[in-house]
């Protein structure tokens, strides 16, 4: 009976180290790798040549959807750097030793994070200006600004706890090393630790300002005329969905794929002890 059940368990572990081996699980990815990319490939075919009408794409790509996709980089290129130099210092502020600061820097991370950045923009647009008598407010054009504005304290926070995450990363004797050659703590910190926290950090940063990129699409309820109002544009006057959608996918991908480019390569610059391809 003993000999049986060990037997039966032997056979079991050696079929399962059978078919979990690296060929089997490399051939098994492969195969669902490929049939996914066969099905969306596919799919998007179809659409393109059964529903896109390519005398339609033609007529709005300009000015309608060059002006929006311009319109949406400018804001992307700003936002991404105030949110990125923002969002160090909040980080610096959660790993301060000072009460005050950290506890400021703590809240400002725990209200940004904790409500909905569309909820965040509807504040900033609607709720600034009420502060002025009707009419009086002196920014005319103010749905630029407030989305600017709504995008770098909402992406600050979270590049604030990637930064917060990178330094709690590095060793402690590193800023220990570093002030016992005499630098003062806020030399350590930018010559010592801050490199080494930026290459911790850099994935989720990256991450963070593609995000920030599809977070654009929230735009359009402070009426910014970004990528998804002209889509609803076109889509009203033509009642033709997919031809402004394929644009709308494209447009961003022009943005986020470069991005994403940029981010791996500066992620292999700060690899200093891996090999730079």
């Amino acid at each position: 009976m003993a000999e049986s059940y060990s037997e039966g368990r032997s056979t079991d572990d050696e079929f399962q180290e059978q078919f979990l081996n690296d060929k089997t699980l490399k051939f098994v990815g492969a195969a669902v790798a490929s049939v996914f990319t066969l099905v969306v490939g596919l799919f998007i075919g179809a659409i393109i040549f059964t529903q896109v009408d390519s005398e339609l794409f033609v007529e709005i790509i300009y000015p309608q959807f060059v002006d929006a996709f311009l319109r949406v980089l400018g804001i992307v290129l700003v936002g991404s750097l105030l949110s990125v130099t923002a969002g160090v210092i909040v980080g610096l502020g959660r790993v301060s030793k000072t009460k005050i600061t950290n506890t400021v820097a703590t809240g400002y991370v725990g209200f940004f994070r904790g409500t909905p950045l569309l909820f965040q923009l509807l504040v900033i647009f609607y709720g600034i200006p009420a502060f002025w008598p009707p009419g009086q407010f002196p920014l005319r054009n103010w749905a630029i600004p407030a989305a600017i504005i709504g995008l770098t304290l909402n992406h600050a926070a979270y590049v604030g706890e990637a930064v917060r995450g990178g330094i709690s990363a590095v060793p402690e004797g590193q800023m220990e090393a570093a002030r016992s050659l005499g630098m003062s703590y806020v030399q350590a910190m930018r010559e010592v630790v801050l490199p080494q926290a930026w290459r911790n950090a850099l994935a989720a940063i990256g991450n963070d300002q593609v995000i920030l990129v599809k977070d654009t699409s929230l735009l359009t309820v402070i009426a910014v005329p970004e990528l998804i109002s002209a889509f609803r544009n076109v889509n009203s006057a033509t009642f033709d969905p997919w031809t402004p959608i394929i644009l709308v996918a494209i447009a961003y991908l022009m943005i986020t794929i470069p991005l994403g480019k940029i981010v791996s390569h500066l992620e292999n610059r700060a690899d200093w002890g891996g090999d730079r391809r």
